[in-house]
């Protein structure tokens, strides 16, 4: 929080020489450390705020779920197989979900990771036009995982799981408390019904939602990320990025906007005396390689759209119809997200078929996401272009695990996923790997200063036509009996 603002050293790498050494920023002040050391022990007592009493949950019989062979996590009706990695942090793989008629696991996702995340700043100026980074191929996200801190980072219930990665001269080192993996109970709903008064039955059925969690956090410089998988019992999985830690800020002389003329000059936003949180994007792309009920599947686009009626043919004047088409080749399946343009986006087997003759199949549910706005032809869009869309589909190809390439440093965007699916291979009825890219445009505020509470957002991977029914339903409700009874220790 108190850059050094205007001094930029060129460095030839392969010479070892400084080219030129650029000071622009001599008339601009270090901004002042006042207020911005975030560290508990720091605080004054009298400052401190006590928002809360303690919470915890308690499992008077202990986790549902277990790890065996210090990777293969078990719990409720699924199985994955779980790894610490060095580029993409975590990568879940083999996930297979019970069927509640047969009793056997199915398929559902062979490999599941944080492929790349692209990170552009807004500002064009010479101490800042170059910072556009790719945190995973140019640091290594598993490498700067950070260990998760037990009551905080997760509850109390948590499994940790520690990463063991090559260090740059080939000796192992331990990355301790890499991953956590727990159960969640936030008062949710897995699903309810009440009957109508008027039915005259009394019939009111209500089941808990418990979750599985998989965390990692990296600190990469001065953001932190929380990535968390989260599997439930209705066989949704969903995929949440959580934002954090310090932003990226630019010195100023100016202490108030009121001094400032052009405040769209600034390229963000006066956070305190000096300092300008400058806007950027933060695009984290996943590869997701489905293999629902086998490896062979196909991509198919339910597209919704509005239908005229004719005044003579109903009251309505319109409704809605679903197109279904399915992908032939890779151009097909690259989507442009839009609000007016409604899409449902599934990954099905076409060989296997429900009772009643459905293709089984899960769908890409989107949460709150950004498209990049860069120029095309923008150098850092050029390495970022698998941002280009929110969704690809390619065909299986060992050699095409990361968005940006295998080899992200100086590269100039020749080895990117935009790259690989301009080669329009068919991926109808294949091995197809799906790419989602989740983003986020971030204007500071001051609220994010000196430490910005989590943003986060969020993908879903939701059974559609997987099951022959709610594949929940017979599960039981919470009864007294289940659950402890916790006296407080004043009157024990």
């Amino acid at each position: 929080m108190r850059p050094i603002e205007g001094l930029t050293v060129l460095v030839d790498l392969d010479t070892r020489q400084v080219l030129e050494i650029s000071d622009k920023g001599g008339s601009i002040p270090i901004p002042k450390a006042a207020n911005t050391d975030y560290r508990y022990s720091a605080q004054k007592p009298n400052q401190v705020l006590k928002l809360l009493k303690p919470i915890s949950i308690e499992q008077p019989n202990g986790p549902s779920f277990t790890v065996e062979d210090d990777h293969l996590v078990k719990w409720a009706n699924w199985e994955f197989h779980l790894k610490p990695d060095a580029r993409a942090g975590v990568i879940v793989s083999r996930a297979k979900v019970r069927d509640p008629n047969t009793g056997e696991f199915r398929d559902v996702m062979y490999k599941g990771f944080t492929s790349e995340l692209f990170v552009p700043y807004m500002d064009p100026t010479d101490a800042w036009y170059f910072k556009t980074y790719m945190d995973a191929g140019e640091y290594g996200f598993g490498l700067q995982a950070m260990p998760l801190e037990p009551l905080n980072d997760c509850p109390r219930n948590a499994h940790y799981m520690d990463g063991v990665f090559a260090a740059a001269d080939g000796r192992p080192y331990v990355r301790s408390n890499m991953v956590c993996v727990f159960e969640s109970y936030a008062g949710d709903i897995a699903w309810r019904h009440t009957e109508c008064p008027i039915t005259g039955m009394q019939i009111r059925e209500v089941r808990p939602k418990v979750t599985l969690v998989v965390r990692m956090a990296a600190s990469v410089a001065n953001y932190d990320y929380i990535i968390d998988w989260e599997f439930q019992t209705d066989g949704l999985i969903r995929v949440k990025v959580g934002l954090s830690g310090i932003l990226m800020v630019k010195g100023t002389s100016y202490e108030n906007v009121n001094q400032v003329s052009s405040p769209e000059n600034l390229h963000g936003t006066l956070l305190s005396e000096n300092v300008i949180g400058v806007i950027h994007d933060h695009y984290v792309t996943f590869h997701l390689d489905m293999d629902v009920d086998g490896s062979d599947n196909s991509f198919l686009k339910v597209n919704l759209q509005r239908v005229q009626n004719s005044p003579n043919e109903t009251p309505r004047k319109s409704y809605l119809k679903a197109t279904k088409t399915v992908a032939k080749t890779e151009k097909d399946a690259q989507v442009k997200l839009k609000l007016y343009d409604p899409s449902e986006f599934h990954v099905i087997n076409p060989t296997k078929r429900t009772r009643v003759g459905n293709p089984v199949g899960y769908k890409l549910v989107p949460g709150g996401t950004a498209a990049s706005l860069l120029d095309l032809d923008d150098p850092p869009q050029k390495r970022g272009a698998f941002t280009n869309n929110q969704i690809w589909v390619t065909p299986y190809n060992r050699s095409e695990q990361w968005a940006g390439g295998l080899l992200v440093c100086q590269s100039q965007g020749e080895d990117t996923l935009a790259v690989w699916s301009d080669r329009d291979r068919p991926i109808e009825n294949k091995d197809i790997v799906l790419w989602y890219t989740l983003g986020f445009h971030h204007v500071p505020c001051q609220e994010d200063f000196p430490i910005m509470p989590t943003v986060s957002s969020s993908f879903d991977l939701k059974p559609v036509n997987f099951f022959e029914s709610n594949p929940i339903l017979r599960t039981p409700p919470n009864v007294d009996t289940d659950l402890p009874v916790c006296v407080a220790a004043a009157s024990a």
